[in-house]
């Protein structure tokens, strides 16, 4: 069985900045991670593995050249392979555009059985990469998993819903977007993080996965971002003192005296 995991390097957001003036990311100085969900798809394909020992985990990001270390870091965790979609006619890619290019690059890695991401991105949290790369490989998807059973030909997973969950069965090969609650993710070992220097990161332009960069990046993305700013800081609390009593007036008298009653 041949696995693929969806990866993506992300700025750490308790670390991220907005240039007030140019209502832009302020990326430098701040520190890159794996996207945590898509550290818990990871997981996921490596239990698997840990079953089934002659599985084959392959992971794939779309990325700078820096995205590399995120990468290493999935081989250190046991990832078998590691793909970079790295060029600069994917720069400016909207969800529309970025799946494009990854389902491009998952055709040319080719036959894979199964296909992991995460359920979102912590630096978009649209939640629709996953989803659009499924349509565009014409597999059929199902997102928020936190249980997975693989059987012949088949998965069988359980779907978080907010007041429970739902048991689906699909036919495989399928994309299936993780939630947290699915698994823990392990750390990297030792030996793991030796492995993963020995081996090789396979990095690809828009040439080799046979895209068009008309039809990928910027050019191909119909939704633009129009501005991005920090919202005000919340003005500070107030602490009320004395008896049940004198607290409850004074609330009620500050209520009124806002109008809010």
């Amino acid at each position: 069985m041949k696995i693929l995991v969806c990866v993506k390097q992300v700025p750490d957001t308790n670390e991220v900045k907005i240039d007030p003036v140019k209502g832009t990311l302020i990326r430098d100085g701040v520190p890159s991670i794996l996207n945590p969900d898509d550290a818990n798809a990871l997981e996921a394909a490596l239990q698997i593995k840990d079953q089934d020992p002659d599985t084959v985990i392959a992971v794939l990001t779309m990325g700078p050249p820096q995205a590399t270390y995120m990468l290493r870091e999935c081989l250190a965790m046991g990832a078998d392979e590691a793909y970079l979609l790295s060029d600069r006619a994917f720069g400016g890619a909207d969800t529309c555009a970025t799946s494009t290019t990854i389902a491009a690059g998952i055709r040319k890695v080719g036959g894979v059985d199964v296909i992991f991401a995460g359920r979102q991105a912590i630096d978009g949290d649209t939640a629709q990469v996953g989803p659009q790369v499924a349509q565009r490989l014409g597999l059929p998807v199902v997102t928020y998993v936190q249980e997975i059973k693989l059987e012949e030909g088949k998965a069988i997973v359980q779907r978080q819903m907010e007041d429970g969950y739902e048991v689906i069965e699909v036919q495989t090969p399928c994309l299936l977007t993780a939630v947290k609650e699915l698994n823990e993710p392990r750390y990297m070992s030792i030996g793991g993080i030796v492995d993963a220097y020995k081996k090789e990161i396979t990095v690809w332009n828009h040439d080799d996965v046979e895209l068009d960069p008309k039809n990928c990046g910027l050019n191909a993305s119909p939704t633009q971002v129009f501005r991005s700013f920090t919202p005000p800081p919340k003005g500070k609390g107030e602490m009320l003192s004395g008896s049940i009593q004198d607290m409850s007036a004074a609330l009620v008298g500050k209520l009124k005296e806002k109008h809010y009653i």
